[in-house]
């Protein structure tokens, strides 16, 4: 624990004490219970949950109503106040509880529609289903925990009353998962401003042309340029689409709700690895926060064993392995939201155009509780492409309607029958059916088995958009550019099966489907997975865990050393003073190790800032640029920009003179150093990339002063960096850099020995704090460091630290 919390801990406690014991009384009733026997409610027989010593509950029942009951009820008690969370999030309820400032984000969520999708969703389940049996046995065993014991402290300090969660709330939170993976919102509105506003000169900086030989080999040539076509926008709508990509992200940021971000997963066949067996690695890149996303379990039932990381409100693991499969994800990174901006009648202003026809819009009315003033109602219009986003803050935004088109809105989704059937997928039949009914948010599937088999799909249910639309631009709603002619059929989608070269890596690059079918989307830099690919491709080399190991903690990537051949010789003949000129050297030989010992990332994390901001802040305006550095968008165009002298990027349009490469890039060193020396000082020893990287797991509460030195945990110094193997990711801004996201578990399972397979939590198994496992894998993950997983039945009770028992009850 940091000592900070150390001090204020035993501050409380002291005051606690002075105050009587009744109060710490209090706390202590709100601590979870490992040990003795408690009496559930429809319980058929007893179970028995075994704690190890990360607090991982391994639970064994006679059956699976009694297993997910089970789960239910654990989960709750480590994670209540994370489960109220989300679900207020996903169903735009958050302003109830923590007031006004929370009314955007609510009516953002209502504006989406997650809220009456999985109202609707929840009307339509098949009682006698095993996956609605298990998610209404796991939710009972949640409501079952809330309502016998006292509420979380988080409870008390926000007043949160209580109230039973239902299959709406879980169908909600899946809804928010597919949002946060919609890269859309903060990156079409920049985009598009660009292309319209400024021209394609200055377009021609960003990479948005789909490559049919994918990013790992690139020999062959790109694709034509797609078609698009300009919006009538006026500087009212360009305002407010900036406004709603802000929106977007400071939403999640409000909430403290982890967001999705990128992840690496591989796996190797039996033929590349020392023991013959294939072997799986995965790490998930999600937000950090304290509790972390995934709570582990490991559920045995006759006919049934997993070892799982669950997600809040959800009873299926969404990563797991057993003694036979396993399996990893990382984000798809398709696009699977058009912007399509409406062209009203301007004689009613409910019509839009649609091929030719006004065409009436539809309206629902929602109603947003506000904690200290009166209900806010929300009329919500919607098109044929789907809600009109920009109806929520008429007051802030232009006159043009926005629709959004989402394939989470438009398609069935059976996502959790397709996890129910993944959680006991033990042949490639069997993973690839249940793959194939994950339709949004898009997931790249990466599994194995012991019988030798590894495979790829890439799931999600894929539009078919007319040729040559490029959907990182908003679209013409009057036009056909945003018409969709269904879906394309699964075999479709980019995968793959036991292919000869004996591994498969996915990181959120753009793939190349063997049926040659473009898909567009908001990939991640390719620069991570040509290093994951060059480390992997080794014909000689033997896999087993401590080399999958030592690859995920990798903090290098060859996209420094990249942008930095055709930059360097420019600041070394812009650079003329000598104090200046010292800091080129670590620069000219850094290999793009983001180590925590070395200046050279230091340096280079703030010339990129610093360089951008000179090209392309005079052009975009605060509010887009500050838009644009949230995109992967950017990190594509710099490498493109310093090769290209003649952009007009480098003209600072502000001035009267006409800048070239050669002084903008000479600013951007001179900001650069100016502003380091004024957060660190000259003594270069504080100019490392430790001291200016470093991890904090915020609490929702921890963005309260001093909340945040009782609920957080960190700052710890951290390698690695934004967009390397080890992809502890920061948003790219001035120095000092805090994460943002990255790793939210990493796991090795060699499957000659899946009893023996590893991983860990950034944090702590529990969110309850004061509780031992609150904070107790932090020190851990921050060393890279890695935690066993138990999985045979010897090894649970060779480290089994207390035993709960569930009675049936009365």
């Amino acid at each position: 624990m940091h000592i900070a919390v150390k001090i204020v801990a035993a501050t409380i406690t002291a005051a606690l004490v002075a105050v009587g014991g009744a109060a710490a009384w209090l706390i202590h009733t709100k601590q979870p219970v490992r040990s003795g026997t408690m009496a559930l409610q429809q319980l058929t027989a007893p179970v028995s949950v075994d704690y190890d010593e990360r607090g991982v509950p391994h639970i064994r029942a006679q059956n699976e109503p009694d297993l997910y009951r089970a789960l239910g009820y654990v989960h709750a008690q480590d994670r209540l106040f994370q489960m109220e969370m989300v679900r207020r999030l996903a169903n735009g309820e958050l302003a109830e509880v923590l007031g006004p400032k929370l009314l955007d984000t609510d009516k953002l969520f209502r504006t989406l529609g997650i809220r009456a999708k999985a109202q609707d969703a929840a009307t339509k389940l098949d009682p006698a289903a095993p996956v609605t049996v298990a998610l209404l046995a796991y939710l009972d065993g949640i409501n079952q925990y809330q309502a016998g014991h006292p509420p979380p402290l988080e409870f008390n300090i926000l007043k949160i009353p209580k109230r039973p969660f239902t299959p709406q709330d879980t169908f909600a939170v899946s809804g928010y998962l597919a949002y946060s993976f919609a890269a859309a919102f903060r990156t079409d509105p920049p985009l598009t401003y660009i292309r319209d506003k400024l021209g394609p000169d200055y377009l021609r900086a960003f990479d948005l042309e789909w490559h049919p030989e994918g990013v790992i080999d690139q020999s062959a040539a790109a694709a034509p340029t797609p078609r698009t076509s300009a919006m009538a926008l006026g500087a009212q709508d360009w305002k407010a689409l900036s406004q709603l990509a802000q929106l977007s992200q400071s939403a999640l940021d409000a909430a403290g709700v982890p967001v999705f971000e990128g992840s690496n997963a591989w796996v190797i066949s039996g033929k590349r690895t020392a023991s013959g067996k294939p072997l799986l690695a995965g790490d998930p890149h999600i937000g950090y926060s304290a509790p972390a996303v995934w709570y582990e379990a490991h559920l045995t039932a006759p006919g049934f064993d997993l070892y799982g990381h669950y997600q809040a409100l959800n009873p299926l693991a969404l990563l797991g392995h057993n003694a036979q499969f396993g399996w990893s994800l990382t984000m798809f990174e398709n696009d699977d939201v058009d912007l399509v901006a409406e062209k009203p009648n301007p004689a009613n202003p409910n019509q839009v155009s649609i091929g030719g026809q006004w065409v009436d819009l539809t309206t629902r009315v929602e109603t947003i509780k506000v904690k200290g003033a009166a209900p806010v109602q929300l009329a919500v219009r919607s098109s044929p492409h789907g809600p009109i986003i920009t109806d929520a803050f008429k007051d802030n935004f232009g006159s043009t309607p926005v629709a959004m088109w989402w394939a989470f809105l438009q398609t069935e989704n059976p996502i959790l029958q397709a996890f129910y059937e993944l959680n006991r997928a033990d042949t490639r039949d069997k993973a690839r059916s249940a793959a194939e009914k994950i339709h949004s948010p898009g997931l790249n599937v990466l599994w194995a088995n012991t019988a030798g088999d590894i495979g790829w799909w890439a799931a999600a249910k894929l539009p078919i958009r007319p040729a040559g639309v490029n959907p990182t631009f908003i679209l013409d709603g009057s036009t056909a550019e945003a018409d969709k002619a269904g879906f394309y059929n699964f075999n479709f989608n980019p995968q793959e099966e036991n292919p000869a070269r004996g591994y498969i890596v996915s990181a959120n690059n753009q793939p190349k489907p063997s049926s040659g079918v473009p898909v567009p989307g908001y990939y991640c830099l390719a620069d991570r997975v040509q290093r994951l690919d060059s480390v992997l491709r080794d014909p000689d080399r033997k896999w087993d865990t401590a080399g999958a190991q030592a690859l995920q903690l990798d903090g290098r990537n060859g996209y420094g050393p990249r942008i930095l051949k055709d930059l360097m010789p420019i600041l070394k003949s812009v650079t003329t003073d000598p104090y200046q000129k010292a800091f080129l050297e670590p620069l000219d030989l850094w290999d793009g190790d983001y180590s925590r010992d070395s200046m050279a990332a230091l340096l280079f994390t703030q010339l990129m800032y610093e360089l951008a901001h000179a090209a392309m802040a005079d052009e975009m305006g605060d509010v887009q640029f500050k838009n644009l550095i949230r995109t992967f968008a950017l990190d594509s165009a710099l490498p493109l920009l310093v090769a290209d002298a003649k952009s007009p990027w480098w003209d600072n349009v502000k001035t009267k003179q006409v800048e070239s490469r050669f002084e903008t890039v000479r600013v951007a060193w001179v900001n650069t150093i100016k502003h380091l020396e004024s957060v660190y000082g000259k003594d270069l020893l504080k100019w490392n990339w430790g001291t200016a990287h470093t991890l904090t797991h915020a609490h929702p509460l921890g963005q309260q002063q001093p909340l945040d030195l009782l609920f957080n945990v960190g700052p710890f110094k951290v390698a690695g960096g934004r967009e390397t193997p080890n992809n502890l990711n920061i948003n790219m801004g001035p120095a000092p850099w805090g994460v943002k996201s990255g790793p939210s578990t990493r796991r090795v399972i060699d499957f000659a020995q899946p009893d023996k397979s590893v991983g860990i939590n950034p944090v702590g198994q529990s969110g309850v704090l004061f509780d031992a496992h609150y904070a107790d894998q932090a020190p851990f993950f921050a060393e890279g460091l890695y935690q066993p997983q138990y999985l045979s039945a010897a090894d649970v009770k060779a480290h089994t630290k207390s035993t709960l028992t569930l009675t049936p009850g009365r």
